[in-house]
């Protein structure tokens, strides 16, 4: 099943779920947060299909982000990634990423649509996008075994975590990891996909899928998910030790190899293409899980601080 939240005709936001090229709406009121909650998906799609609230055309919906997540973890399962950054960073690949797949936590609230338009964070000169995938966690759990931890996804969508690459370079030589380098915006969606519409294309420890980013027409990121080094089963059981995962969790799988521009900028940086501008647009793609598109704007001012000490 694939799931969307959408502005409906009617004036409010609804849950639907895709049938072709069709979505046949749930009734008002009711989130995908909510069904998460109930671990209702799979009665939420019977119904839906049976007695729709509405039924709808999915081509020119103004589609919102799928769920607003409780909490968002983002990893780092593809380790290419960081070996491809790790000249530019000034930061070496630390031995340590091949014992557990380390992460940090995102801000929920910056969370945008899959077609939004994104500002450029404030005080920033280097803006990226980040092409990742992620599953979202419905079955709730606390130091889960490997071998359930599949059990405890509901879904995967398409993640972009947009990054102020100058801010989090200079906030990382702290040691504290990104901040504001990763506060700006959150891209969820387009939809959430059910785990059986992409079983056939296990491969590895994932999915022989596709994963493909364009800027303004022009092929930039090209990779495969089953090219990831740590899974979501181990992301799963290493970020629910000792704590508890919810409904609506979010775990993301860090960026694909060739999936942003710092990549590029960090290994052939004679043939770089430049950071994103105002009027830029960003296209991301996974096979079978959707495409987002976004609009790159400028942002506002960065207010000054004190003079400091």
């Amino acid at each position: 099943m694939r799931f969307v939240t959408y502005a409906s005709p009617a004036g409010d936001d609804r849950v639907g779920l895709v049938d072709g090229e069709d979505v046949h709406g749930l009734e008002p009121g009711t989130t995908l947060l909510d069904l998460l909650d109930a671990d209702g998906l799979q009665e939420a799609g019977e119904r839906a299909t049976a007695s729709p609230s509405e039924t709808v055309a999915l081509d020119g919906l103004t589609l919102r982000a799928p769920l607003q997540p409780r909490s968002i973890r983002d990893c780092t399962g593809f380790l290419q990634h960081l070996r491809n950054c790790q000249g530019a960073a000034d930061i070496p690949v630390d031995e340590r990423n091949e014992q557990f797949p380390a992460f940090y936590f995102s801000n929920v609230a910056a969370v945008v649509g899959p077609h939004d338009d994104v500002p450029i964070s404030p005080g920033c000169e280097r803006f990226d996008y980040e092409l990742e995938v992620c599953a979202v966690i419905g079955k709730p759990g606390s130091t889960i075994a490997l071998d359930r931890a599949e059990e405890h996804i509901a879904g995967y969508m398409l993640l972009c975590d947009w990054s102020a690459r100058d801010l989090q370079m200079n906030e990382m030589a702290l040691r504290l990891g990104p901040a504001k380098g990763k506060d700006g915006a959150n891209t969820l969606g387009p939809m959430l996909v059910t785990p059986d519409e992409i079983d056939p294309y296990r491969s590895r420890n994932a999915f022989d899928l596709g994963m493909t980013g364009y800027v303004n027409g022009e092929l930039v990121s090209e990779g495969r998910w089953d090219s990831i080094d740590w899974g979501f089963p181990d992301m799963i059981t290493y970020t629910s030790r000792g704590t508890h995962l919810r409904p609506g969790d979010v775990i993301g799988s860090g960026t694909v190899p060739s999936g942003c521009l710092f990549e590029h900028f960090a290994m052939r940086p004679d043939e770089f293409r430049g950071w994103l501008q105002p009027g830029d647009e960003v296209r991301l793609v996974i096979e079978q899980l959707g495409e987002i598109r976004h609009r790159v704007v400028a942002g506002v001012k960065a207010e000054p601080l004190s003079s400091g000490y």
